[in-house]
């Protein structure tokens, strides 16, 4: 367990120095804990005494009134300072895997859930800061109490505290024994909580399929079954704490039971002042919590340590994709001046998306000019949407296959090639903010006009007038309140408006009727006069617009050429062509 607690080294140590602040406070707090029972036994032994001195006795309320004081500021210092540390640390964890996420590719997420990632940022983050927070802070507690109490004992009265604190090591042996149980049940409880924000997550994304298909009693009988094995994992967790805790309560209170046996006599016979016998019990008293404070911290460092375990598991993913290491070797904002005509070209592209798995393009080659379209068309699973995502490296295409402005795509710094394309896919990812802020997303302080012309070109400005509020309409989450349409078209409004140097639509108008499609290719394909673009689809007729097309099956490029080429030659496009025009009630 102590292995993972490396990850925090870097963070603890930039907080040392608020953490030994902290730590002085503490002991402050627990100084003055520790001089109250002398101040009590002084005040009963006077008062038992039978001439006790009002001067001493006020001297004695005024002492413990500033001490009082003392342990009030203590605590409150070390809780700013230990506890605030542990607050930033969890903060810093957070954004750090949270960083680490967004560098991550589409495979790691295709193994992970979206509700097990939040569980750990969420849940395992706040154990984690109980690890760096109050488990420090009971272990030092724990530990000063414990040896400054025994040192008092064993000084003022070594053979009553030999004998009244014989239960006490029993407790350390508990403690060391229940702690890997704990520690494994808590990590199960996490698991747990994750498998259940998963498939809330799942069913919240996927609310209209589970409507339409009347599977709502389907989804709660899964969630209640969930729902159940967490509870289950919670409950045996809870009954170790049940056994755990009363045992050590008893344990303690046992060493109470033996101070009136052994002490009591003592105090009848006059051996034992009142007073030294109240402090005696005070001091055992507050024994109890810094022997249970070890169980405390022991629970604390078994939960944070599995969390971490977790959190770790995703930090130690390694990216697939990385920028050059070279340094960087970015594209120019302004454009491609300084690093080439900004062509794109393909050369002998073969991929796979695991080593030794079945390829999924095969030995393609294709030359785009600055300025043309490219048309790609092919049946489903022919590689189409694997190809265009090799250009922006969404996916790492090997060395010396992908290039741009006659350099490799693997030696260009990945923010800087990433913000040259705009990609529209088919699957039309909306935020839940509103149209505009969807729109000006990939350029946050794009003008008001050029957000305006985005939505013109892409047509949806005439749905504005429907919407409640024009492009402040909340369009809610991943645009649930559109139609697909709409979100195709808010989507194409975002990659016009950051006028990206390439532009790639991946079946980016499946949803639009095919006026409304030809409309936007033929206006924004003519603002982007001079610019380089790649149109995906299942359309022939959309691909009118291209320069030349390509056609893939089966992960080869079979035929290419303009479009009066390829229907003057037999083979797919001709096919397609056919099929589709008689379906439009048209002549082939």
């Amino acid at each position: 367990m102590l292995k993972e607690f490396k990850t925090l080294v870097p963070y603890v140590r930039r907080y040392l120095p608020l953490y030994l602040v902290g730590f002085f406070f503490l002991i402050v707090t627990d100084g003055g804990q520790l001089f109250i029972p002398q101040m009590i036994r002084q005040a009963i032994n006077q008062l038992s005494a039978g001439s006790p001195e009002l001067s001493a006795i006020v001297r004695l309320m005024i002492e413990m009134v500033l001490i009082a004081l003392a342990v009030a500021i203590g605590r409150v210092g070390w809780r700013l300072c230990i506890q605030g540390s542990a607050r930033r640390i969890e903060k810093e964890m957070r954004d750090r895997y949270f960083t680490h996420l967004l560098a991550l590719s589409p495979s790691f997420y295709g193994r992970y859930k979206s509700g097990d990632l939040m569980a750990r940022a969420t849940n395992d983050m706040q154990a984690i800061r109980q690890a760096t927070g109050m488990a420090t802070v009971s272990f030092i507690d724990g530990l000063f109490m414990t040896l400054a109490i025994l040192v008092i004992l064993f000084t003022q009265y070594p053979r009553l505290a030999l004998y009244t604190i014989l239960p006490l090591p029993l407790l350390s042996v508990l403690i060391f024994f229940m702690g890997s149980l704990l520690g494994d049940r808590f990590r199960r409880v996490q698991e747990g909580f994750a498998k259940l924000s998963g498939h809330v997550q799942e069913a919240l994304s996927g609310i209209r399929v589970i409507t339409s298909f009347v599977q709502e009693e389907h989804s709660l009988r899964t969630f209640s079954g969930i729902n159940d094995e967490y509870r289950s994992r919670n409950m045996a967790l809870v009954r170790l704490f049940g056994f755990f805790f009363p045992i050590m309560t008893f344990l303690s209170g046992f060493t109470v039971l033996l101070l009136f046996w052994l002490g009591g006599p003592r105090v009848i016979s006059g051996r034992l002042g009142a007073g030294d016998f109240v402090a005696f019990m005070s001091y055992l008293e507050m024994l109890a919590w810094p022997m249970m404070s070890i169980g405390y911290t022991v629970n604390l460092l078994q939960r944070g340590g599995a969390s971490l375990k977790r959190v770790n598991a995703i930090l130690n993913e390694p990216p697939e994709i990385l920028a050059p290491s070279g340094g960087s070797r970015g594209i120019p904002p302004g454009g491609y001046n300084d690093s080439g005509d900004g062509s794109i070209a393909i050369r002998r592209l073969s991929f796979a998306y695991s080593e030794g798995g079945p390829g999924v393009l095969d030995d393609i080659s294709v030359e785009i000019p600055r300025g043309t379209t490219l048309g790609i068309l092919g049946r489903t699973g022919s590689g189409k949407s694997t190809l265009v995502k090799l250009l922006p490296r969404l996916l790492d295409p090997p060395a010396g296959t992908v290039f741009i402005g006659g350099r490799d795509v693997r030696d260009f710094d990945l923010r800087a090639l990433r913000s040259a394309f705009g990609v529209v896919l088919q699957d039309a990812f909306l935020f839940s903010a509103n149209i505009r802020e969807n729109i000006a997303f990939g350029r946050p302080e794009i003008a008001e006009e050029v957000v305006e012309r985005a939505a013109a070109l892409s047509t949806i400005s005439r749905d504005l007038a429907a919407f409640p509020s024009g492009l402040d309409t909340i369009v809610g989450e991943r645009g649930v309140t559109l139609s697909g349409g709409q979100k195709q078209r808010i989507a194409i409004s975002r990659a016009i408006a950051v006028s990206p140097e390439f532009l790639v639509l991946d079946d980016a108008l499946s949803a639009v009727d095919t006026e409304t499609e030809e409309r936007i290719l033929r206006e924004f394909l003519k603002e982007r006069r001079g610019r380089t673009n790649v149109v995906i689809s299942h359309r022939v007729s959309t691909l009118d617009v291209a320069d030349f097309i390509i056609v893939l099956d089966r992960g080869r490029a079979i035929q290419r050429g303009t479009r009066e080429e390829l229907l003057a030659e037999p083979g797919l496009y001709r096919e397609i062509h056919a099929l589709q025009r008689l379906e439009q009630g048209a002549a082939p």
